[in-house]
């Protein structure tokens, strides 16, 4: 018979406690492993892995405070150190204060300590021999900023090709490219490479010139160079002659317009050339006027004679063309030019008596005397022609020691100084009252500034040179001769020609009267003055032709007061 034991309950016993046992142990094991983990995080949380370095500095093994250290310590040049922007061979130096650059030296560190229980972070750190770049810190409103001061260093300006023609000779300049800045995408150049001790480039473009070296050489074989190869030689009538290629080149310009160098002859220009060159060679003559002379109370005629000139229309087209021709020739035409005065007119308008004449009279002061002759034989024999203009400035010319003038007393602000010709007013008011009452018509005249006893009130003229002038034009209908005497005491001026009006004046009181200064002058060159009243006057002239009136003209004349000068200087 088979006994069946019961059930081992000890058995069953002894097996669950060995399973409880094995799950003890391993929950040790855990406990013990992730002590030694957290163990090694904290043991890495408080020093940078070995090897590993920061924008280049060496921070492994350190703790944060170290690290830290070492960085800023190792970056402190790079924040005043300049950064050099370069284009081309300009160099220009950035301030990175200035320019808003800076190191932010705790962000570089940040995370290389400190606790992490992230086993890739300690991973990492374990492993060792990171490297990182510095953080750095950009204003970017003051780093572009800087960069645009900058930029007008490193910019090229365009340099424009030219021609010009100097003496013959051509010269060209070659165009060269300009360079710009691009002041935004440089600014980003300079915050992407920053902290480098490395140039950094600005980013540039090209800037063309307006005329390509193409068309500059072009302009210089089409045309400047043929324009100045030679004289262009110039046919007038049976007559030539050449324009010299130095005179041509200084008719010559190349401006340049949306890109095309469009040569320019500047006809004024050329005109005068062609007329310098002309006259050089004898081929224009000069009409020549009849000229009146007397002898013995007897007037003979010297004949006119036609001149020749250039027409200036017919010049600038043949000779431009002839600038770029083959034969560099140009034809001109030509004109008979007649005299201002012709022998027929003079010998029509000869002077038939005498229209005017008019004596003024003065104290005998030698040098102002020596004057008046002088000035009197120059005036002497002068003829002027029907219609023609009288200027006593230009019959007399300057008066100079060489023609035989001296100083004497003249009138200059209101006071009487020394000058060469002094008394050549005497003269010109004795010739004024002359044309006066010959029926001229003034174009220029002056009064003196203060009433001078010996002249007629509001009917003189004075005179100096070259801006004080008696002008006026011959309306008789004649030829007129002036001729002029003076003696120690008076001069006479006297008018021959053709009667043609009859010629009264009258004048007004004296209005708006004004006394005279006192003045006692100690001043070497002091001219003594005697007072005199200024004042206004008004004359008028009336011209009759058979007994009828054709002109009335009023003159008026203001005369300022002659003060009352005493020298004191004995000099």
């Amino acid at each position: 018979m088979t006994t069946t034991a019961p059930p081992d309950h000890d058995g069953v016993g002894r097996g669950t406690r060995r399973g409880r046992r094995a799950l003890l142990v391993t929950l040790v094991v855990l406990v013990v492993a992730a002590a030694g983990y957290l163990g090694l995080a904290a043991w890495s949380s408080g020093r940078v892995p070995t090897g590993t370095t920061v924008g280049g500095v060496d921070v492994g093994g350190l703790d944060g405070a170290a690290a830290l250290e070492a960085v800023e310590a190792a970056t402190a040049d790079l924040a005043t150190r300049p950064v050099r922007l370069t284009a081309g061979k300009e160099r220009v130096e950035l301030d990175p204060a200035d320019a808003g650059l800076g190191i932010d030296a705790a962000a570089s560190v940040d995370g290389l300590t400190g606790f992490t229980a992230d086993p890739a972070d300690l991973a990492a750190r374990w492993r060792g021999g990171s490297e990182r770049d510095l953080v750095v810190k950009v204003d970017d409103e003051a780093l572009r900023a800087a960069v645009d001061k900058a930029a007008p260093t490193l910019r090229v300006a365009v340099a424009e090709g030219s021609i010009s023609v100097s003496g013959g000779t051509v010269r060209v300049k070659q165009p060269v490219l300009g360079r710009s800045v691009d002041v935004d995408a440089t600014a980003a150049e300079v915050a992407e490479r920053w902290p480098t001790v490395e140039p950094v480039p600005a980013v540039t473009a090209p800037v063309p010139p307006r005329v390509s070296a193409a068309e500059v050489e072009r302009v210089r074989t089409e045309f400047a160079q043929k324009a100045v190869s030679g004289p262009v030689t110039v046919r007038a009538g049976e007559k030539s002659f050449e324009v010299s290629a130095a005179a041509i080149a200084r008719t010559l310009s190349f401006p340049a317009k949306d890109g095309r160098i469009t040569p320019r002859v500047d006809d004024e220009k050329l005109l005068d050339a062609v007329r310098d060159a002309a006259d050089a060679a004898g081929v224009e003559q000069e009409a020549v006027s009849a000229k009146v002379r007397f002898a013995n109370g007897q007037p003979s005629v010297t004949p006119s004679r036609t001149g020749v000139a250039i027409v200036d229309a017919s010049v600038v087209e043949p000779v431009t063309k002839a600038l770029t021709a083959t034969d560099r020739t140009a034809t001109v035409t030509t004109k008979v030019v007649q005299p201002r005065l012709t022998t027929a007119e003079a010998k029509a308008t000869l002077p038939k008596g005498q229209i005017s004449t008019f004596t003024t009279y003065y104290p005998f002061v030698e040098g102002r005397v020596t004057n008046i002759r002088t000035a009197a034989r120059t005036l002497d024999g002068t003829y002027v022609g029907p219609g023609e203009t009288f200027s006593l400035n230009e019959v007399l010319g300057e008066r100079t020691p060489a023609k035989g003038y001296r100083e004497a007393p003249v009138i200059n602000g209101g006071r009487l100084v020394k000058d060469y010709g002094g008394g050549v007013s005497q003269v010109s008011t004795t010739t004024f009252n002359a044309a006066f009452f010959a029926g001229m018509r003034f174009l220029t005249y002056k009064p003196h500034s203060f009433y001078i006893s010996r002249y007629p009130e509001g009917r003189e003229a004075t005179v100096s040179w070259p801006a004080v002038d008696q002008k006026w034009v011959n309306t008789t209908r004649g030829g007129v001769l002036i001729k002029a005497t003076a003696t120690d005491r008076a001069i006479t001026v006297s008018m021959y020609g053709t009667k043609t009006f009859d010629v009264t004046a009258t004048k007004s009181a004296r209005t708006n009267i004004v006394q005279p200064k006192v003045i006692r002058d100690d001043s070497p060159g002091c001219v003594p003055q005697s007072p005199s009243v200024g004042f206004d006057v008004t004359v008028t002239r009336t011209m009759r032709q058979d007994g009828t009136v054709v002109s009335t003209e009023r003159f008026f004349t203001r005369y300022i007061p002659e003060d009352d000068v005493t020298c004191t200087n004995p000099q």
